[in-house]
């Protein structure tokens, strides 16, 4: 019990598994030499105690004083038996570990997989989408300066979404111009009616994140928040770095005829939550305060930093003319 609950329960998870190899091997190799003292010394009082319940009419239950030799047979004997328990219990670990590893693969692939089928079944050529766009902007550049500049807008968050959506990592900084771009329209929609505070962080440090991981939690804030409440929307959102930590603290206010439904969370937020658990296991914590007339998103995750490389330029609005 004590070589296989320190192998299963400290190195194996804290040691092996997050590849401290050296560290590992001193572990087990001084756990093992503790089990053979521990099984040398304790030995002999076990013997004499199963004698005395084999044969309760012994007249000298006491053990006798060992000799070194029987110290070192009974100090070989535990090693043997801890080795053999141990890698059993090790092995067993490390099975259970790869198991639910190959698991979230197998989830997440099965998620992307979903998600790039509802991609194709609404997919527009992004061709034509871009060149419409591009129409559309230059005849409403003159006519209706707002409107050309929502255009551009909405291009550069469509344009995000089909060509950076696709990548495992993006930098920090394209996703938080994505956000905002999108409140910028959204802002639109609600007129003066709407509220928006925003504090988001400028230096980024050559973060990268999974792309579109923030967007739901934003478009929550509106689609539960802001589009149910008829007098005075608001919604507050800060970002932040801290040791290449995103901190992230959304809050939006709710309207009264839903302070009486059910505090959990919609399914959007439940996608978010399991697309973390899935990217960023034991690097992330998020927390969802739903009040009776807020609803509070507090999220922290450890972020990556990669080289910088060569990108291809941004393709940018240009008039078109007749």
């Amino acid at each position: 019990m004590f070589v296989a609950y320190n192998l299963m329960y400290l190195i194996v998870p804290f040691l092996l598994i997050k590849g401290r190899y050296v560290y590992s091997v001193f572990a087990v190799a001084l756990l093992f030499l503790i089990t053979g003292v521990l099984n040398a010394f304790l030995s002999p009082y076990v013997g004499e105690f199963r004698n005395l319940i084999l044969n309760p009419f012994i007249q000298d239950p006491l053990p006798k004083r060992f000799s070194p030799t029987s110290f070192h047979y009974s100090m070989m004997a535990g090693l043997r038996g801890g080795v053999t328990v141990g890698g059993l219990a090790a092995a067993i670990k490390l099975m259970k570990y790869w198991y639910i590893k190959e698991q979230r693969n197998l989830q997440l692939q099965k998620e992307n997989t979903e998600a790039q089928l509802q991609l194709l079944k609404a997919q527009i050529h992004p061709h034509f989408l871009f060149n419409t766009m591009n129409n559309i902007y230059s005849f409403t550049q003159n006519t209706s300066p707002a409107a050309a500049k929502l255009v551009a807008g909405l291009s550069d968050m469509l344009r995000y979404i089909l060509y950076e959506g696709e990548k495992p990592k993006v930098p920090l900084a394209k996703e938080l111009a994505m956000l905002q771009d999108y409140i910028m329209l959204e802002q639109v929609r609600y007129g003066n009616r709407l509220d928006v505070h925003m504090n988001i962080i400028k230096n980024t440090s050559e973060l990268y994140i999974t792309p579109l991981i923030l967007l739901p939690l934003v478009e929550n804030c509106f689609k539960h928040g802001a589009s149910n409440m008829i007098d005075q929307p608001w919604i507050n959102m800060q970002i932040g770095i801290e040791n290449d930590y995103l901190i992230m603290k959304l809050v939006n206010g709710k309207a009264i005829e839903f302070q009486l439904e059910k505090k959990e969370p919609g399914i959007g937020l439940l996608n978010v939550q399991k697309r973390l658990a899935l990217l960023y296991p034991d690097k992330h914590a998020i927390k969802i305060t739903n009040e009776e007339d807020v609803f509070v998103i507090d999220l922290k995750i450890e972020l990556e930093k990669k080289p910088a490389t060569s990108e291809l330029p941004m393709i940018q609005l240009m008039p078109v003319h007749a």
